[in-house]
C-alpha cells in the first residue's frame, strides 16, 4: 500500500489533506478516500484484451487505428453511416464508460441484450456525468462510433496466431433528434456474437467507485485496467521501462522526457485507486511492479463463475 492510503488510514482525510500542497495531491487523497470507504464494492466489467490495448484518447483524423502490446494486437476501422460518411474512431473517457456499461450489463446477465434508454442514463449520472446539452452530444456521438465501428483482436503465441474480426455492436438505433434525449439507443442493443463470447471468456473485472473516480481522465483508466490486468498474476517483480510504457500508453514519437510528464499525472491517479497495487516508480527505469492482489477479491466478484474469475493465461 502507498504512502498517501496509509496516511488516510492512519490520520485520515482532513489531517491528511494538510499536508497536501497542490490541488492534484488532494484530487488524489479523495479519490484515495472514497474507495478506502466503499462498502458496496459495486463490479464492473472490461474486456480483457483492453488491459492490453486501449482506444485513443483525442479524437484522431486517422480512419484506422492500432494498438499493441506483448501479444495483442487491436485494430478498429471506422465505420460508415447511411450516407457513406465515416462515423469515426470512438474516443476520450465517454466511450470508454460506454463500453463498461456494455460489457458489464453482458457479463452481469449473461446475455448479448443489454437494456439501455433510462438504464444507461442513470449510470452515467451516478457515474458523475450529466447528461443534457454538450455531454449528451457528446455521449450520443460516441455512441454512434462505438455502434458502427469494426473491429480485430490478434494474438499471438508461440505455437501461432489467433484473430477476431467483430464489432461491439451487431444492431443498434440512434435518434435523428436531439429531444430525443430520454434513450440513447433502443431501449435493447445487441451485442456483436463474437465480441460477447470473447467477453464471457475474458473478463477483467475492476472496481466501479475507482472508475468513478477518474471519468475525466481516460489515460488514468488504461492505466488502472492495465495494472488490474497484471499485477495478481505476476509470480515474481518485472521492471517495465518508460520507452516501454510509452509504446502502450503514448505516443512513440514523443521524447521520453515529455512522456513520463505527461503520464505521471495519471499514473498517480489509477494507484490512488488501486490501495492494493504494489508499483514503484523510478525516474530513471520506469515501473517496477510486484505481485499484488486484484482490484476485486474473489469473494467480492458476484457475477463471474469460479472457473472464469480473473482472466485467462491463455489472453
Amino acid at each position: 500500500m502507498s504512502e498517501i492510503h496509509d496516511d488516510l488510514l492512519s490520520y485520515g482525510l482532513d489531517v491528511a489533506q494538510q499536508s497536501c500542497l497542490d490541488k492534484s495531491g488532494r484530487v488524489r487523497l479523495r479519490a484515495a478516500h472514497q474507495v478506502l470507504c466503499d462498502e458496496d464494492e459495486i463490479i464492473s466489467i472490461a474486456h480483457a484484451g483492453f488491459a492490453m490495448t486501449s482506444l485513443p484518447h483525442r479524437q484522431i483524423k486517422e480512419n484506422i487505428w492500432i494498438r499493441e502490446s506483448g501479444p495483442i494486437k487491436l485494430r478498429i476501422e471506422t465505420g460508415l453511416d447511411a450516407n457513406e460518411r465515416q462515423t469515426g474512431i470512438p474516443y476520450g473517457p465517454i466511450a470508454r464508460l460506454i463500453l463498461l456499461y456494455l460489457q458489464t450489463q453482458a457479463v452481469k446477465t449473461r446475455s448479448r441484450q443489454v437494456e439501455l434508454g433510462g438504464s444507461m442514463n442513470a449510470w452515467l449520472k451516478n457515474m458523475g456525468i450529466s447528461v443534457g446539452g454538450k455531454t449528451y452530444a457528446i455521449v450520443r456521438e460516441q455512441a454512434n462510433r462505438i455502434s458502427q465501428c469494426r473491429l480485430t483482436f490478434f494474438h499471438t503465441s508461440a505455437s501461432g496466431s489467433t484473430r477476431s474480426n467483430g464489432s461491439f455492436v451487431r444492431s443498434a438505433w440512434l435518434p435523428n433528434s436531439d429531444l430525443a434525449q430520454a434513450t440513447f439507443w433502443q431501449e435493447v442493443v445487441t451485442l456483436d456474437e463474437d465480441f460477447y463470447n470473447s467477453l464471457i471468456l475474458h473478463p477483467l473485472p475492476l472496481r466501479e467507485i475507482a472508475i468513478k473516480q477518474m471519468v475525466n481522465t481516460s489515460k488514468a483508466m488504461d492505466i488502472y485496467i492495465w495494472l488490474a490486468y497484471r499485477l495478481h498474476v505476476l509470480s515474481h517483480p518485472i521492471t517495465i521501462s518508460w520507452a516501454g510504457l510509452r509504446s502502450q500508453f503514448g505516443n512513440s514519437t514523443s521524447a521520453p522526457s515529455l512522456f513520463r510528464k505527461d503520464i505521471t499525472p495519471a499514473l498517480k491517479l489509477a494507484l490512488s485507486v488501486y490501495p492494493e497495487a504494489k508499483v514503484d516508480v523510478s525516474d530513471a527505469e520506469g515501473l517496477t511492479i510486484y505481485p499484488s492482489p486484484p482490484p476485486v477479491s474473489k469473494q467480492t466478484d458476484r457475477y463471474l463463475s469460479k472457473s472464469r474469475l480473473g482472466l485467462s493465461k491463455a489472453l
